[in-house]
């Protein structure tokens, strides 16, 4: 393990920067200093690549250019907007946001840790990326690029959150959170990749602890169990009970029986109660309505 008093602090940031210059995404959301757009570029990203935020992003803010517009729409047109993005509990998420900033915040999302754990769906990640893009406090977003590069450049091989947090402080430079934080998130994306880092041609290859000690370590993600195939999981069906509610048009609804033929063509024994469940479930987070309880009908969320 290399010692973090044992990096050149000052070498490893300008070499950081020169090549984050040259490399750096074009991506819609950089350069945003907008509390609120970064907070939706932030929570699209949570769980979708890139790629496909890239094509959603200025779309979603021109419907719902602020904290009001959001808070204000009806949930299916949200989730409308939401479409192709996945995970539409997130899309919930983020306009119960919207709202508790226009009713507890007068409209402006706020700056400080505690106030911003009160609002829904926002973890130690994404309260740091607002901290550090919108309001440019001195603040480490740790995502699962920078958690890599951080344990390799320091040489660790199993780290724990208290060393990736101590390396991260180390090396951030006063005064540029944001710049940095995208310089290595970028880097980790391109660069110094979870498999087949390209390290022969890396601008840090001699100031790397992983390198030196012969090893890339690649901070494999520990779960208890075997996650869920998502083919034929629960979520799958959730998502795709969404998106069939989604393309109703508006005012329509669909009984279960319809329901569970569009997105199960050939229905066993007991799907019927299966699919069921799913709605309720979906009705309790808000993705889903049931219209009429004596023959349940469903629509998309108003």
């Amino acid at each position: 393990m290399v010692m973090l008093h044992t990096l050149p602090i000052a070498e490893l940031q300008r070499r950081l920067f020169d090549w984050y210059q040259k490399n750096r995404r074009d991506l819609p959301w950089r350069g945003q200093t907008d509390p609120y757009a970064i907070l939706v570029s932030e929570v699209m990203l949570q769980q979708t690549g890139v790629e496909r935020v890239a094509q959603s992003y200025e779309r979603f803010l021109a419907q719902f250019p602020t904290f009001a517009a959001l808070a204000s729409a009806s949930r299916g047109d949200v989730l409308r907007a939401w479409a192709g993005l996945g995970y539409n509990r997130r899309a919930v998420y983020l306009q119960e946001c919207a709202q508790t900033v226009v009713l507890e915040f007068a409209g402006e999302l706020p700056s400080q840790t505690e106030q911003l754990r009160r609002l829904p769906g926002l973890g130690p990640y994404t309260i740091a990326a607002i901290q550090s893009f919108a309001y440019g406090f001195d603040v480490a977003a740790l995502d699962t690029n920078l958690r890599r590069v951080l344990a390799r450049l320091a040489g660790i091989g199993t780290p724990t959150d208290q060393q990736l947090k101590a390396v991260a402080v180390s090396l951030l430079p006063p005064g540029r959170s944001a710049d940095w934080n995208q310089a290595l998130m970028d880097f980790g994306s391109l660069q110094c990749t979870a498999i087949r880092p390209r390290c022969i041609v890396c601008p840090l290859l001699d100031l790397c602890g992983a390198v030196q000690d012969q090893s890339v370590p690649t901070l494999e993600r520990k779960v208890a169990e075997r996650p869920e195939p998502y083919l034929g999981s629960r979520r799958y069906f959730r998502g795709k009970i969404v998106a069939f509610l989604r393309d109703l048009p508006p005012g329509q609804t669909a009984s279960l029986d319809e329901l569970l033929h569009a997105v199960k063509p050939e229905p066993g024994e007991g799907d019927r109660a299966w699919l069921e469940s799913l709605v309720r479930d979906l009705v309790g987070h808000g993705l889903a309505q049931i219209v009429e309880a004596d023959e349940p009908r469903v629509a998309a969320p108003a």
